[in-house]
Formats: structure tokens, sequence, C-alpha cells
């Protein structure tokens, strides 16, 4: 495979919001007036390589980076054997995919640059073999050939798959047998510029199946932007043409096999579109594609703000497969550029019958409507329990356009009503690090399982770009484990059954220790007790269910706790017991609840480890 050295120039398309409608006498369909108003950087050679490598000098490092905001730990990936961050390159882009017979094996893979000196990009990946803990970032794919828009997933057997585009504009997609460690076989398949990768998990008659698209403009094969491989990525059949070409978006395959792409239409770059191929799944069919346009509350933002040089936020397609009420909702999401003042907002819009029909938009982000923040690289996933997770970036907190934190909602009905909305990352600025391309990319990946997400993202924690692991979850009570596991090990109750903890509902909340030391007197304070109602407060050492004395049917959630004391809430609801611990409880955790004895509602379980 030839290195492609040869200098290319970079076609880079920086236009006003404006020149993105059809010129006036263009037709819809001209590939021509398409090329002129693409917005983006074209994934074409630029740069040579840089001369050294910053991970070859062994002084060009700090320690590895895990940056933490309450509960939410993001774990950086591109580390050295030792764990410590690689001084002088950047990571950006990346993609993730999980091991369904074993999810702590995890992949990334990502936009590798060797050298901020060099915008020369190849296909980086790290493997983690315990949840996303550890990384180990072995190099790149093929050292020395350039390569970008990395795609990976999974099939239902633990084969791992990474699709990459070279610079020619034809895509490859290696396998890997071992989790992530190797990748001794690849196949040419077809390509173009912004590729995006699916492969069945169904169990049905595409399982296994490998999908890939791209926009129809710098690609192989002109309007035929699909291509299909019934035999595990060891080959691929010629492309074929999809309604709308959506462009700038992801692909995602049903609970049936059915195959959805989404972007905006390329005949425009204005509409969202979904297009879906219900015969994709049958080897013996040829592919055939039907969609519609999908109303999503604005238009998708290019090269601003933020991120200058790059998309603001592509298209999400996902799809329910919870087998629950929800089952088969299609959901199309992204960061849109609305009417009014507002530069950016995160939506999403649902269809309930197979992508054919959308509701109105509804939007994610909770902020003023009119307060001018930027929620950019809107990502969104489905959980098999029905639950819809989102993230972005959001400058809401900083008021400056580069300054950005990570923000999480998350949907327990479909997307009508969406909690959470709070950062889960420190602050990052996104306009340093840039590898002599200024931008942070063009999108995040995250994968869903029921007690929360697992995302891979790219910051500038480091003063340089990154890329990370980050598990969010919903955790209304704050108290660092997912809502969903504190329901199932009974810590919280859920008796209307909504997967919302009840003491988030306007039950008893109860705080941490205060100020949590050996030795001294601590206040715990339980929030929302019927005013001049007795609160009981106990303690143990391990989580299970007990009976709530005096409280026929009602359960506490530590294992044989022994009772503290009682207090009678104030007028506001609030029931304060003092208490001293020994000094002899440094380092030992213990679980502490409380319950009105007068009305029977118990509080959360708080977990606290003493210093």
């Amino acid at each position: 495979m030839g290195d492609g050295f040869d200098r290319v120039t970079t076609v880079l398309f920086l236009i006003s919001l404006v020149a993105l409608a059809p010129a006036v006498g263009v037709a819809a369909d001209d590939p021509a007036a398409t090329i002129e108003r693409l917005p983006v950087h074209v994934e074409t050679l630029d740069d040579p390589p840089a001369p050294t490598a910053a991970r070859d000098d062994p002084s060009a490092r700090t320690p590895g980076m895990r940056a933490q905001l309450g509960g939410f730990v993001s774990i950086q990936v591109n580390v050295d054997g030792a764990g410590q961050n690689i001084v002088g390159d950047a990571g950006n882009e990346p993609s993730i995919a999980i091991d369904p017979l074993n999810p702590d094996n995890i992949v990334i893979g990502w936009r590798q640059f060797d050298n901020v000196a060099s915008n020369f990009r190849q296909a980086g990946w790290a493997f983690s073999n315990d949840g996303g803990q550890s990384w180990t970032f072995p190099g790149v794919i093929e050292p020395g050939i350039f390569r970008s828009d990395p795609v990976l997933d999974t099939d239902s057997t633990g084969t791992f798959y990474y699709n990459s585009l070279k610079n020619d504009f034809s895509m490859d997609v290696f396998k890997s047998f071992d989790a992530g460690q190797s990748w001794p076989d690849d196949a040419p398949a077809f390509g173009g510029d912004k590729n995006w990768m699916a492969v069945d998990k169904t169990g049905g008659v595409g399982d296994g199946q490998v999908y890939g698209t791209w926009q129809r403009n710098f690609n192989c094969c002109g309007l035929s932007v699909f291509t299909r491989s019934t035999d595990g990525a060891a080959s691929f059949e010629f492309p074929v043409p999809v309604t709308n070409t959506p462009s700038f978006g992801t692909m995602a395959v049903g609970p049936d096999g059915t195959v959805y792409s989404s972007g905006v239409r390329e005949a425009d770059l204005v509409n969202f579109a979904v297009s879906r191929s219900t015969d994709a799944r049958d080897s013996g069919s040829s592919p055939t594609f039907s969609g519609v346009l999908v109303p999503l509350g604005g238009t998708m933002g290019f090269s601003s703000g933020p991120n200058p040089a790059g998309l603001l936020g592509q298209a999400n397609v996902a799809i329910d497969a919870s087998g629950g009420s929800s089952d088969g909702n299609v959901y199309l999401l992204s960061s849109v550029n609305p009417s009014g003042s507002d530069p950016l907002d995160v939506f999403l819009a649902r269809s309930t019958d197979g992508g054919a029909t959308w509701a109105a938009p509804v939007r994610v982000n909770d902020d003023a409507q009119a307060s001018g923040a930027y929620q950019w690289f809107g990502t969104l996933s489905v959980a098999p329990n029905g639950r819809l997770d989102a993230v972005w970036n959001d400058n809401r907190n900083s008021g400056q356009t580069n300054i950005s934190e990570l923000f999480y909602a998350y949907s327990w009905d479909a997307g009508d009503s969406w909690l959470g909305n709070v950062p889960v990352s420190p602050s990052f600025d996104s306009f340093v690090g840039w590898p002599n391309q200024n931008k942070l990319g063009d999108y995040y990946t995250m994968i869903s399982d029921a007690a929360g997400g697992s995302l891979a993202w790219a910051a500038t924690f480091n003063g340089e770009q990154d890329v990370y692991f980050l598990r969010v979850f919903p955790d209304c009570n704050d108290n660092g484990t997912s809502d969903v596991d504190d329901i199932a090990g009974g810590g919280s109750s859920d008796v209307d059954g909504n997967n919302i903890p009840d003491e988030c509902e306007g039950g008893l909340l109860l705080s941490s220790p205060d100020p949590g030391l050996p030795g001294q007197i601590n206040s715990l304070t339980a929030a929302g007790a019927g005013a001049g109602n007795r609160v009981a407060f106990v303690r143990g050492t391990a989580a299970g269910i007990f009976p709530a004395p005096g409280c026929p049917g009602v359960n506490l959630g530590i294992d044989s706790p022994k009772r503290m004391g009682q207090e009678v809430a104030d007028g506001a609801g609030e029931a304060v017991l003092t208490v001293s611990f020994p000094g002899s409880i440094s380092g030992q955790t213990a679980l502490f609840q409380a319950f009105d004895r007068v009305d029977c509602t118990v509080s959360n379980v708080v977990t606290f480890v003493f210093p």
C-alpha cells in the first residue's frame, strides 16, 4: 500500500450559513453545485509527516489525565505504556466499540497526529480489558499511511471492525479477533469522505453483515454511496444509491435488521434526512432505500464558533431495541442552528413507524433559548432498557465561545422529557492543541448499557487534544452511582416504576455526613420530610433489604441497619441528626439512610468512606 506522500492541497470551504441554501437556477441534485457549498475540511493529505513523533521522546511526558467532576471521571486513552500523557501529539474524532460478550473489552480508534506541528494523521487505537479503567495505546494500525474518519463496531461474536478512510477517498475495513490487540485482516470497502459503518448484531437473517456509507462528493462512485459485506468484511459489494444521500451522519441497524442512514440531504445541506433499507439484511437482494426529510428545529452547523474548521455536530440516528413499549422507535439527534439568536441547540426527533413519519422535534438542552450558548457535538445512544442518553459540549457557564464543559442528559419517556442537563467534566478550551488544523475533529461516539453510557470523546485538559473514555449515567441523587444500580440494589426505592429513585421525586433526600471527619461532631440532614414528623436515621456496612420498623411493606436499603437516633422535621421538612463518630472509623465505609416514621417515605442510601 503506497504512502501517498505527494502533497495534495487541502480543500477547505469556509462559507456562511446563508450560502448553504441552494443557488437560484441550480438543480437541487447537481453534484457540482453541492461541492461548491461543502463547508468542511475534506480528508486529503496536506502536511507530510512531522520529522519526529512526540512519543519517541521519553522526556516528553506528563501524568496521564483523569479529569473528574463529581462522580464522573474522564480517563485519558492515548497514553504511553506507563499510563503517562505524551506531550506534543494530538487525537480527535474518537469512535468506540464494546465486545457484546465481554463488556470489559473496549476499543477506541481516533485520528492520531504524532506531532501537532503536522496535520498528517493516521489510524490510532487503544484497547482496554478492564471496562475502560486503563488503556493500552500500541500506536497506529499502518505506520506512515495517511488515514482519517475512524469508525469502529463489533459483531455479535465479539469481532471488532475498524473502518478507515484513506487519502484517495477509499475505505479499508480492518478486523481484530483478540479484543483490539491486533488487526491482521483488512479489505477494501470502496468509500468516500465522511464515511460511517454499522454491523448487524440482531441475531436475524442479516446478523454479521457489515454496512458502510459516505457522502456523494469526494468518493469512489458518484451517487452510489452504500456498500455491504455479507462475508464478515472479507469483501464488499459495489455501492448502490441511497435516497436523499444523507451526509455527515451515522448509521444504525434496527432490531428487525432494517438499516438506517442519517445526515443532511446533500443536495442542499440544509434538510435533515433519514433513509432506510428493509432488504439490505437479505444477502440475496441488492439493497434499495426509501427516505424522508426530518424537521429537526434548525440547520446543521459548520465551520464556526468553537470548532472553526469542522462540523459543530453530525446527525445521530439510533434505534430502540428494548423489547418494551418503545421498541423499534427511531431517533434522530443533532446540534442545530435554530431560528432566533441562539447559535446552536441540541434537538431530537422521534419516529414510531420505522422512520416513515416523525414527531415535532424536542429541545434537549435546558438553558434559556436566548442564552447565546453553543451546544455542540450532540451525541446520542439508546440503552437496552429504552433510556436515551445524550451528551454535548456546552459553553453556557463560561460565556466564551472556546470554553466548554461536557453536558449529559437522559430520557426515560422516549425523548418527550429530559432529566439531568448537568456538566460531567471540567471546562476545557477547544482552541488549544490544534494539530495544524483548526478543529477538535467532527464527532464523538457513545454506546449505552442498562446503567449508563460509555463515551469516547476529545478534550484539552492537558493543554492539547487528547482522547478520553467517560462513563455517564443517571444520578438524580448525586451519589456517584447510576440510579439504575441504586434501584436494582435496593439503595433507592422506585414505587411508581418510572426508573427514577423516589427520593428524587419529592421524597426524603439524605446528605453525606458533614464535615465527614472521625473524632468530631457530624451532622446528617434529611430533607423532604413532613413538617413535624419524626425522622429516624440508621447506618450499616452493607447494602441489602430490611423492613422499615413501623412501616409495613416498606424496605430500607441497608442490611441489618443499626438505629442512630431520630429527630423531628422543622417547618421546611428538614431533620438534622448530630452524632459523633469515633476516630477508629477512619478508613471504613459506612452506609446511611433515613425514613419518615409518620408517612413511611424512605431516603436514598448514602455510601461514605471516612478519611
